[in-house]
């Protein structure tokens, strides 16, 4: 069994990370700290009657691997201290997930207090770093609307059939994104019947997106990225626009991606067939609410042939293959298991 340690259990990535290990088959979570202690029921109703007690971050003793579930300027000090002690590490937040410091510390606004772990740190998308993952000692897990981007464009981008200078993606975000501390724009009479754009340039996952992608189509690439959040719980939609010259249909582009991630359990390729005599086109689409709770992504696409735009659907849970979920398979690697140990259960329907 892997010993586990989630430092950080109080918010909803360290939440959803031990409620997913305490199924896993090959995983024991030997503690789970907050700093004011107690019954993790108290921050986590769905964990009642777990015998789950919190610990204070001082009594935390070593273990196979820890995850991080913390501010990023807190993580930086933790990551250090628990792989000294012979600890692997995911990080569930920021810190180690840019390589290029200058930018980094530009987007974060605060020095980087340990850069050498940064430039070690493997970022955590299995579908592009499998064998770096397999090695690892420090993984950074990536952000949610940057997963979901990056699974989404990358068989485009590895192939060079688009312009890499006009990507264009607008990210709709469930509100547990925000995380379990209040905010104005998450509070439900705020975001009830509501949508909320924020940050809408230079938002900091674009730079996830750029970096991944940049070496993918080994040269720079540009995306243009825009957030709203939208009034549901969990679950984030990229809906990913892309510009072609040479001409592709459909179907090419579902193949193309179906080929790409052939060996990637928790890629799904939504491919249902267009129904030509209907005036409300929607069964082709994947929706958010299939991979809630789960560690899927599923893609579906649709080419606009006049303008010769490709777009690109790429849905998952802002927890699960955005967050915690996602983690949870990094350890799987990590750890020499079988990658979808404690992860197969599918969505709800209706969720």
């Amino acid at each position: 069994m892997v010993k586990v340690g989630i430092y950080g259990g109080t918010g909803y990535q360290g939440g959803e990370s031990l409620r997913i290990l305490l199924e896993h088959p090959h995983a024991e979570v030997v503690w789970v700290t907050g700093r004011s202690g107690g019954d993790i029921a108290f921050y986590h109703p769905n964990l009642y009657g777990v015998d789950v007690n919190l610990v204070h971050p001082d009594d935390a003793s070593p273990c196979d691997v820890v995850f991080l579930a913390l501010p990023t300027t807190e993580s930086i000090p933790f990551a250090r201290s628990c792989l000294e002690k012979g600890s692997k590490v995911i990080d569930l937040g920021a810190a180690f997930r840019l390589k290029d410091r200058e930018v980094w510390e530009a987007v974060y606004n605060q020095r980087h207090s340990d850069w050498e772990l940064a430039e070690e740190a493997v970022y955590g998308i299995s579908e592009l770093h499998l064998e770096e993952i397999e090695m690892a000692r420090l993984i950074a897990n990536p952000g949610c609307f940057s997963s979901a981007a990056i699974i989404g464009l990358a068989p485009l981008v590895k192939e060079k059939i688009i312009d890499t200078d006009r990507i264009v993606v607008d990210g709709l975000s469930g509100t547990v994104g925000a995380g379990a501390e209040l905010a104005r724009a998450a509070h439900h009479p705020e975001i009830a019947n509501n949508l909320v754009p924020y940050n809408v340039v230079n938002h900091r996952q674009t730079y996830e997106m750029e970096q991944e992608l940049s070496l993918l189509a080994d040269k720079s690439v540009t995306v243009h990225f825009t957030p709203v959040y939208v009034p549901i719980v969990r679950g984030i939609l990229d809906i990913c626009h892309v510009y072609y010259s040479k001409s592709i249909s459909r179907e090419e582009v579902l193949s193309l991606y179906r080929d790409f991630y052939k060996n990637d359990a928790f890629i799904k390729i939504y491919d249902l067939p267009k129904e030509e005599e209907v005036s409300w086109q929607y069964r082709p689409y994947p929706w958010v609410s299939s991979v809630a709770g789960t560690n899927y992504c599923f893609i579906g696409c649709d080419v606009d042939e006049a303008r010769k735009r490709i777009v690109i659907f790429s849905v998952l849970d802002s927890i699960g293959k955005g967050g915690a979920q996602c983690g949870i398979e990094n350890m799987n690697l990590m750890f020499n298991l079988d990658r979808r140990a404690g992860l197969t259960k599918r969505g709800l329907h209706p969720a």
